[in-house]
């Protein structure tokens, strides 16, 4: 059984997805992160970046105690290695797909993240902001579109890579038009018919609220280190 700390934001779809796409026993264990629950002593003993998702799984491979993970990337790459499924064996491919993961954590995830905050939330709309990171998801989206011209999913087979940038591909909320990336936009579609996206990507609807109030700005948007 694996525990699943969890809120439904993107980075957190990207686990439920894959553990239903693997067929994986699972216990979701909600994490308020609008309420402050990321901060509780409990939760940082398994992240200590204090960020959902987060997973303990109680039957490593090879046994012995539960090995607990943090940050999504690392999750998805454990989750892969551990059942052997959505990474390649061969070098080169495991390579590639290990590229675009690290592409979507260190690029496109923030970048993306940025581009919705300044649209959407932030108190004041600063032109050179909304600019800045509504530029650089053009870029990432231009990307993306490139390297699906002449593939069905972002690192041939589909793989961890997908089921990482899938969830952050929200064009309307980051200033985007499908209109100008078809291939992206096959893929997206693609993906989204799979019945192991669809159901992990409904996990926790029950939990999803209709915006942001005050209390959660307060708490997700003014982080400091005390």
């Amino acid at each position: 059984m694996i525990d699943l700390y969890f809120w439904p934001t993107p980075n957190g779809k990207k686990i439920s997805i894959f553990l239903e796409e693997a067929k994986l026993p699972y216990k979701v264990i909600p994490v308020n992160i609008g309420r402050g629950e990321q901060f509780t002593p409990e939760f940082l003993a398994i992240s200590p970046n204090n960020r959902m998702p987060a997973i303990v799984d109680h039957e490593p491979a090879g046994g012995g105690a539960p090995i607990s993970v943090f940050e999504s990337g690392a999750i998805l790459l454990y989750l892969a290695d551990k059942t052997g499924q959505f990474i390649p064996k061969d070098v080169r491919g495991r390579t590639q797909v290990v590229e675009w993961l690290m592409w979507q954590m260190g690029g496109l995830g923030p970048m993306l993240g940025q581009a919705h905050h300044f649209r959407n939330y932030a108190p004041e709309k600063i032109p050179y902001a909304i600019d800045r990171y509504t530029n650089e998801a053009h870029r990432l989206y231009g990307v993306l579109n490139t390297r699906l011209k002449d593939r069905e999913y972002i690192a041939g087979a589909y793989s961890i890579a997908d089921m990482a940038s899938w969830p952050w591909v929200l064009p309307e909320g980051q200033g985007q038009s499908w209109d100008e990336f078809p291939h992206l936009k096959r893929w997206y579609d693609l993906v989204k018919a799979r019945p192991g996206v669809e159901k992990g990507a409904a996990v926790g609807s029950e939990l999803r609220q209709s915006g942001l109030d005050d209390k959660a700005k307060a708490v997700l948007f003014n982080q400091r280190a005390r």
